[in-house]
């Protein structure tokens, strides 16, 4: 199943999914007024060709105390380094998304913190990990927009 062979049922199972990843099958199948089975198995169609990989769970950081996020830009010493420092990253549970970048940085990361003290004491493990020469951070003073429901959208008008 390619992307062009979604149909508008498709693309409304998506779109409540994306809400609402936890939403039983039968809730889907009474909003769009068609059967369980007929959601469970475009739901597996969508998984099978890869379109659908997994989901999601979205935490409230606030409540969890872990509300400061930081970007932290990293240069390496060697780009033939970026594996190992990678690998290194991942051993440090506060930084949750990490990116190979072209432009001024090599790697560019998301990181998670309770306050600015542990966000200094996360960005010097990543200043302490082998290979990273320096890093540049940025903190974030509000997550403005997260919303993968508008570039669904626009995927889905483009391929009509």
């Amino acid at each position: 199943m390619s992307i062009s062979k979604l149909d508008e049922v498709d693309h409304q199972i998506l779109d409540i999914l994306i809400d609402n990843t936890r939403i039983p099958f039968t809730d889907i199948a009474k909003k769009l007024l068609i059967s369980a089975g007929t959601v469970h198995v475009r739901v597996k169609k969508m998984e099978e060709a890869g379109l659908i990989k997994g989901s999601t769970l979205n935490l409230d950081y606030v409540k969890l105390d872990y509300s400061f996020i930081a970007y932290v830009g990293i240069f390496l010493e060697k780009n033939r380094m970026t594996e190992k420092v990678l690998s290194d990253l991942k051993a440090i549970p506060y930084v949750t998304v990490a990116h190979i970048t072209t432009g001024r940085f090599n790697i560019f990361c998301k990181v998670r913190a309770k306050d600015t003290k542990s966000a200094k004491d996360i960005i010097f493990l990543i200043d302490d990990i082998p290979g990273v020469q320096r890093t540049e951070t940025m903190i974030s003073l509000e997550e403005s927009i997260n919303d993968k429901k508008r570039l669904m959208h626009q995927i889905f008008n483009e391929l009509d």
